[in-house]
Parts: C-alpha cells; sequence; structure tokens
C-alpha cells in the first residue's frame, strides 16, 4: 500500500474544536476479535470476508422470550465483522501475544506462504505445501425438532462425567486432532477449497492459566518445539480469556449462563446469537470443563434462537454422531458440536459451509476438531501415563484419554 506521507499544517490548529470533531479514541488494547484473527493466521491462512446474504434464521426450540442479556430487536447479521471468539491460545502471555502478532502481520504482508501483492489476496493458484483439497459432504438439514430431548441426553450425561482434577501444581493436558481452512482458489472458476492435513494438537494449562505451552509442529507458527502459553502478568480472567479456576465461579443456571454471555460478549463477532454460541463453543473445544458447569452451558445454548440438532455429523478422527449447530447468517458457515449416540460425549466440532459464498461451494467441510485426550499430568510438556510415550515428555503424538 502507498502511503501519503504527511504534511504539518502552516496556520495554527483549534485542539478543542479538534476534539469535539473526532470521535474518542478506541481502546488501545486488542479485542478478542482481533486476538481470534491473530491466533487463525498461524494455523491457516486468513482471508478477507465478504459477508453474503444471510440465511433464515430456524426459531427459539425453547419457549420463553430471548435471555435478559439479550439486546431486543438486535438479531440480524452484522456484515462486515469478523467473528469474535475468543482465541483458542488460551492464556497467551505477552511475548506469545507479540509473536502470534509477528507471524499475522508476515502472513497478509505476503511473507512465506503468503499470498504477496496478487489482485485477489487469499485466492491463490495452487495450495500451500502440506493442504490438501478440502473434504465435501452432503449438508444434512437441521432441525429444532427432537433438539430439546437430546440436550437433555447430553447435560445429563456432561453432569455425570467423572473428569480429572488438577492439584497445586499440575497441569490440564488436552490433545486434539484438527484441520482448517488454510487457501481456496476462485479466480479461475473452480472455487475448490484447501484445508490442513489433520494433525495433532496439545495444550498444557495451569488450573490458574499463568503457565501453559501449545504444540502444534504441522501448524503454522508453533515450530517443532511447541510456544509459550505463559502469562507471567497474571490477565484477567473472562469468558474470552478463561482458565479453569475461572471456570469453576461461573454460574450452573442456564439463565444465569446466558446472560452472563450475552452481557459480556455485547457488540462482538456477527450479531449477539452467533457470538453467544461460538463463545460457548470455545469454553467446551479445549478446556476441561466442570459436570455443572458443562451442563449448564449446553442447555443455555439450547435457548439462543437458530440453534438446531443435526442428525449426523463426522470429527476430525472420523467418529459419527449428532450435533447441536447454528448457522453463521454472514457467510453460511455452520458449527456442529458433534456427540457421541451412545453415550452423549462430546466427542469434537465441524464446521461446514451450506451455500455457495465468497469462492467456497456448499458442503465444504472448512475445518473440524477431536478431542482425543484429556487429562492431568505433573508437568508441561508431560503425557500422561499410559499414552505412546508413557508419560515421558512431548515428541511423539499422545494415546487418547476419556474425553468430556
Amino acid at each position: 500500500m502507498i502511503r501519503t506521507p504527511w504534511r504539518r499544517r502552516e496556520e495554527p490548529l483549534d485542539h478543542a474544536e479538534l476534539r469535539r470533531l473526532l470521535p474518542a479514541p478506541g481502546d488501545p488494547e486488542l479485542s478478542s476479535d482481533r486476538l481470534r484473527g491473530l491466533e487463525e493466521h498461524l494455523m491457516t491462512e486468513i482471508r478477507n470476508r465478504t459477508p453474503d446474504t444471510a440465511p433464515d434464521i430456524a426459531p427459539d426450540p425453547l419457549a420463553g422470550p430471548p435471555p435478559a442479556g439479550a439486546p431486543a430487536g438486535d438479531r440480524a447479521s452484522r456484515p462486515g465483522r469478523r467473528s469474535g471468539r475468543r482465541p483458542v491460545l488460551v492464556g497467551v502471555g505477552v511475548a506469545a501475544a507479540l509473536a502470534l502478532a509477528a507471524a499475522g502481520v508476515a502472513s497478509l504482508a505476503g511473507g512465506p506462504g503468503g499470498s504477496g501483492g496478487s489482485e485477489n489476496p487469499g485466492r491463490v493458484a495452487a495450495p500451500p505445501a502440506g493442504a490438501v483439497p478440502a473434504p465435501v459432504v452432503q449438508v444434512v438439514r437441521g432441525s429444532t425438532a427432537g433438539l430439546a430431548g437430546a440436550v437433555a441426553d447430553i447435560s445429563g450425561a456432561a453432569a455425570r462425567a467423572e473428569l480429572p482434577e488438577p492439584g497445586p501444581g499440575q497441569f490440564l493436558y488436552i490433545r486434539s486432532e484438527v484441520s482448517g481452512l488454510v487457501s481456496w482458489e476462485g479466480s479461475d472458476g473452480k472455487n475448490r477449497s484447501y484445508v490442513d492435513k489433520i494433525h495433532p494438537r496439545e495444550v498444557w494449562m495451569s488450573p490458574d492459566g499463568a503457565k501453559g505451552w501449545l504444540l502444534e509442529p504441522h501448524g503454522k507458527g508453533t515450530g517443532r518445539d511447541g510456544i509459550t502459553l505463559d502469562d507471567p502478568e497474571g490477565g484477567e480472567r473472562t469468558l474470552n480469556s478463561p482458565s479453569h479456576a475461572y471456570l469453576k465461579t461461573l454460574p450452573t443456571d442456564p439463565s444465569l449462563l446466558l446472560e452472563k454471555i450475552y452481557d459480556e460478549t455485547r457488540g462482538m463477532g456477527n450479531g449477539p446469537d452467533q457470538q453467544a454460541f461460538g463463545t460457548i463453543g470455545d469454553l467446551l473445544r479445549e478446556q476441561v470443563v466442570p459436570p455443572k458447569l458443562a451442563a449448564g452451558l449446553y442447555r443455555a445454548a439450547a435457548r439462543i434462537p437458530g440453534v438446531v440438532l443435526v442428525d449426523d455429523s463426522v470429527d476430525a478422527a472420523g467418529r459419527h454422531g449428532i450435533a447441536i449447530a447454528r448457522t453463521d447468517e454472514s457467510d453460511g458457515s455452520r458449527t456442529e458440536w458433534i456427540f457421541d449416540r451412545e453415550t452423549f460425549a462430546y466427542l469434537g466440532e465441524r464446521t461446514v459451509q451450506t451455500r455457495d459464498a465468497e469462492g467456497i461451494r456448499a458442503g465444504t467441510v472448512r475445518g473440524h476438531t477431536a478431542v482425543t485426550g484429556r487429562a492431568v499430568v505433573d508437568a508441561l510438556k508431560q503425557r500422561p501415563a499410559g499414552s505412546a510415550q508413557g508419560g515421558d515428555r512431548a515428541g511423539a503424538p499422545a494415546a487418547p484419554s476419556a474425553g468430556t
């Protein structure tokens, strides 16, 4: 971009008048929207999004008015705004945040793996190294029929789950298989999308969020040894930057949870309902959520307008299950939380394009995950006993452990 040099005015300025004319300065801190974008640059090559026509929104499956925290009459999509979902990198410290920002800027500027100064940023003639054609599936129509019953089963199973509880000096460990959109074609009319090859992702977190480590050797920006998620300054914990200890302070009542979520995410993302659904999904994806809270979150999600039940979905490990889902009205992508049909345990997540938009054809799987292990370990980069390394430091994929 060519920038015109700033020129000093010859005449004196009326600073008081300028203050009245100019808008108030913004918050100097990075928003969760920006942080999410920077994290995604490490895992995928993010494209500029152009919102398309919004689809119809399914009715609220449960009786009753919207929660008190939901802005009245504010159900329309907000064109041109990127999702404000919190970063998956939980508790990222200052140094790590700067590294993430540098990686994101390098990608946008056309550094290694970037698109450079092409006329169609993000659209490339060939996929980047390590990418494969994105799967294309038949879009199974979602429905509110059966949603209430499925959520009752899922929340009941979550409330009864026996999950690991960390002690002093211990760490939570979560292992997943992940894949996400990295680039797509469109200038040649093929509209063929590409995704990362499915690969392991491992996260270690202290209960208070002060220490952590991310290992994703096949992901962009982490390297073979991983990156620190330490937060030595002990930043404030919120829904967009939670720790295990913070989750234990949240209410478990669905109404109170949803009110808090709408209130704390007001103005973020592509509308309040989509942002609320995304926030809950982020809390579930890479955390060990206390059982009663997990049950409350599922019940709260069922009250969000547009949430439906999908009869069949598949996670990144190839496991089939039912799904609680919602379509983002801004781009037609539907996020599906997948659960085992028999045990109703959380398996993973999938995002499917429901309509042709932005050069991505309907049915394209834009990304999916599979949680294959949750445990408590005694040190960073240590795997749980019984894994492939038998408790050794990280260096090879871990064996699955019990999920949520």
